[in-house]
């Protein structure tokens, strides 16, 4: 009888629990794999912290449920994921689809983003003068050789007193950095005197038969220092036309040329000889020779584009007579509108009257024009 007793009273409390257990099951999810165990465990917390677990198990399932192939979390998800996991003890164990570690990262990079946000300053007028703002700002300008503290030391001889830092970036807005070593431009600016440039200019005869021409200028004063013309440019012969290009020893310390195979071992043996350095263009840089290519669109829009080439012997002659007039009588824009070979004695004070006469060039093409004796 009583072991009836017993075996109903356990039946009943079984039971009890069981129901117990599905009604929370509703609302939390338990923490280990048995029913009892979980539901006995859960008694024993909070309700604000088995609220807390269940959203953030059912922000896990919204997740999932948007997803296709691998959860997205949005910035909102990652705040939740963060702000939940506060809440609850045991957070790790109610992770399902993302790991502990990647809760704490996200919780780094809003504490990040946080305390940025908050030392930003509020209001972005400058707490110095405007006064002092431009002075520092025309220093920098002026003086390019100064840095920040050379700056700062003016600035304290005069009564201002500001941080290194705060030179540094209004020196960054009124004078960017420079790039490293010397440019290109820079480089031609300084030495324009002592460098020559080459290239060919190919033409077409009467019979549609190529011919190549080729030039040497001096890039600071545009002067053509020699023609020569071929149908056939082997690195001999073009070896040949830099030798007669630098008679008695007459040559420049720099040459550019590009990477045409027409320069071989022979060019390359006479230009150290003479002491050149030849300069080579860089593949797909037309800038780089810029001086000699402005010549060779010189010499086909003013003179070859406007005569019919019948052999080598009338493209030379044609060439030299435009290089007369090139050197002598042309004024170019490079050089402020001076001509490169430019006669002192033919040359009279500003303001000087006279009858002016015309030389025609190239049969009229071009005309020269000169004061009269």
């Amino acid at each position: 009888m009583l072991r009836r007793i017993l075996h109903r009273c356990q039946s009943v409390v079984q039971r009890g629990l069981q129901i117990v257990g599905t009604l929370v099951s509703r609302v939390t999810k338990p923490i280990a794999d048995a029913p009892v165990p979980g539901i006995l465990a859960d008694l024993s917390r909070s309700k604000p912290q088995l609220i807390a677990e269940n959203l953030l198990l059912r922000q896990q399932l919204v997740v999932l449920k948007r997803s296709v192939k691998r959860p997205h979390f949005t910035r909102v998800d990652r705040a939740l994921f963060v702000l939940l996991a506060s809440k609850v003890r045991s957070w790790k164990e109610a992770l399902l689809i993302v790991k502990p570690e990647t809760v704490l990262r996200w919780h780094r990079q809003g504490f990040q983003l946080f305390w940025n946000r908050k030392s930003r300053m509020l209001s972005q007028e400058p707490k110095i003068p405007l006064e002092t703002i431009s002075l520092i700002k025309e220093m920098a300008i002026n003086n390019r050789l100064w840095g920040a503290e050379r700056i700062r030391g003016e600035l304290l001889k005069v009564g201002i007193k500001v941080a290194k830092r705060t030179v540094q970036r209004y020196m960054r807005q009124a004078r960017p950095s420079r790039p490293r070593g010397q440019t290109w431009a820079t480089f031609l600016c300084n030495h324009a005197s002592d460098i020559w440039a080459c290239d060919f200019l190919q033409v077409h005869d009467l019979f549609f038969r190529p011919l190549f021409a080729f030039l040497i200028t001096e890039l600071g004063s545009r002067r053509i220092v020699h023609v020569g013309v071929t149908r056939t440019p082997t690195d001999e012969w073009t070896a040949q036309q830099l030798r007669e290009a630098t008679p008695f020893g007459e040559s420049p310390k720099y040459l550019i040329r590009d990477n045409d195979a027409k320069y071989g071992p022979h060019f390359e043996a006479v230009a150290t000889g003479f002491g050149i350095e030849v300069l080579r263009t860089p593949v797909q840089a037309p800038r780089a020779n810029a001086i000699c290519e402005r010549l060779l669109g010189s010499v086909r829009r003013e003179c070859l584009d406007h005569i019919l080439i019948m052999n080598e012997a009338q493209l030379r002659r044609i060439l030299k007579e435009y290089v007369k007039y090139f050197n002598w009588c042309r004024p170019h824009q490079g050089i402020n509108q001076r001509v490169p070979e430019h006669n002192e004695s033919l040359a009279r004070p500003p303001g000087t009257t006279g009858r002016v006469i015309a030389f025609p060039v190239l049969g009229g093409l071009h005309h020269a024009y000169r004061l009269a004796a």
